[in-house]
């Protein structure tokens, strides 16, 4: 089955010349320029007079900013870009005032990422060649892969990374993708520093450990850069060899997760992950470098995107599931489980170990989340309150032995046991004990 277009980018290394590297350059200077000097102006208005300033009004400022003598030199590249940022500056307010974001802050030089946007009207696209405005030639682009057929360019991102290496972005819109087969099997995953990920079937993914495999070599390098002199050109040469280490160590893992994502989303029709709080965790000072190494957070995105593609699920459990405390075999949770122990035994008999173990409670829980054995959600959605006009109220009659619950509705009451059959019971067991309870909290009549 057909997705009916899908926006996707397409990212390829170019070769510029040196007038392209020129005047792209320059497009980046006054796109930062243009960003910074309207989130200044934004940032006064409202303290001056205490209203928001809209897109528009950004726009006339900045028509107004190009027929100025001190910063007429922002004709001499394309209006495209310039107009992308005050967008890009809309869009940072938007998310903002959702509170989705921090209070947008100013670009730097050295720090922010170079990069220009370009939409269709500046630019063109022929028999393979990508031109940009205010350019004389074509991009010496490689094209290590060839774009979905029939596929149009409707945005180009030019930017430039730390290292000194050019990347053009192209947006597609690729009607080329189909959902994969549906498969039976689905899969739990748990993921560490020592292993990357431990699968439900018991397999165990190693952790490459990119990082380490070169940080002998990114230590020889920020020595060397701490010992140049401030605002040199031997500081900037030095300060370029630490970002290719780091650009080496970062592209060797976005190609591992690449790998693993892929197969992972192509072999099963449904990957259950936990939904880890990395943020947080980052802040342990041991185990920061460590963490930041594994990626987890980049692993479930292109998990997430990935599924969407190709029609498969991907289910997140509760970061609070006791995965690694509960049995899998019989569903009992121990009181306390160190993180040195690898390997423990239940007092039901059965021995686990500690990843694979929770691995499986994780698959558990994720088949539980979407659909318990009752039909309804393991955990309870946060109740929307609603005001409602005067009704008649009415006694409820009691279902099940059990009375309704005061304000609810019709339906199964509030705690009511789930009415199924024992083999069904004996069968879902494990999605029930993910709430914390086992099959030897049910009713009698429900354990003959």
């Amino acid at each position: 089955m057909g997705l009916g277009g899908v926006k996707r980018a397409f990212k390829f290394r170019f070769y510029p010349t040196l007038d392209q590297a020129e005047q792209l350059s320059r497009t980046f200077g006054c796109v930062r320029l243009v960003y910074n000097k309207a989130l200044e102006e934004r940032t006064r208005v409202y303290a001056t007079e205490s209203r928001s300033m809209t897109y528009g009004q950004s726009s006339a400022a900045l028509t107004a900013w190009k027929r100025s003598d001190e910063f007429g030199f922002l004709n001499e590249v394309s209006s495209v870009p310039l107009q992308q940022s005050l967008r890009h500056l809309q869009s940072a307010y938007s998310a903002f005032f959702a509170k989705r974001s921090k209070h947008p802050t100013f670009k730097s030089k050295r720090k922010s990422r170079a990069s220009a946007e370009y939409t269709r009207s500046a630019f063109t696209y022929r028999d393979g060649h990508l031109t940009l405005a205010k350019q004389a030639g074509p991009l010496d682009i490689r094209w290590s892969r060839p774009l979905p057929e029939r596929a149009e360019p409707s945005t180009v991102t030019v930017s430039r990374d730390a290292a000194g290496r050019w990347h053009v972005s192209v947006l597609v819109e690729d009607t080329t993708l189909r959902h994969l087969p549906v498969v039976d099997q689905v899969v739990g995953l748990d993921v560490g520093i020592t292993t990357l990920a431990t699968l439900s079937t018991g397999e165990k993914i190693d952790n490459p450990r990119h990082e380490r495999a070169d940080r002998r070599k990114l230590a020889k390098a920020q020595r060397v850069l701490a010992r140049k002199g401030k605002a040199t050109n031997n500081r900037a040469k030095a300060r370029v060899k630490v970002a290719r280490v780091h650009a080496r160590i970062a592209d060797r893992r976005c190609d591992h997760l690449h790998k693993l994502s892929t197969r992972l989303v192509r072999e099963n029709q449904a990957v259950v992950i936990e939904d880890l709080n990395v943020r947080a965790m980052m802040g342990n000072r041991r185990l920061a470098r460590a963490i930041g190494d594994v990626a987890w957070s980049e692993l479930r995105s292109m998990l997430e995107y990935k599924a969407v593609w190709y029609g498969r699920t991907v289910v997140a459990v509760n970061r609070w599931f006791p995965s690694s405390k509960l049995c899998s075999a019989c569903g009992q949770r121990v009181e306390s489980l160190p993180l040195h122990v690898r390997e423990w035994t239940c007092p039901c008999g059965a021995v686990h170990d500690r990843d694979v173990n929770a691995a499986r409670n994780i698959l558990a829980a994720g088949l539980a989340e979407r659909r318990n054995a009752c039909g309804g959600p393991v955990r309870p959605e946060p109740r929307q309150w609603q005001r409602h006009g005067p009704v008649k109220q009415e006694p409820r009659t009691a279902r099940f032995g059990i009375p309704a619950p005061p304000g609810g509705g019709g339906g199964q009451p509030f705690n009511a046991p789930c009415m199924i059959p024992p083999t069904i019971w004996r069968d879902s067991r494990m999605k029930i004990a993910t709430t914390g309870s086992t099959a030897r909290d049910a009713p009698a009549s429900m354990s003959e």
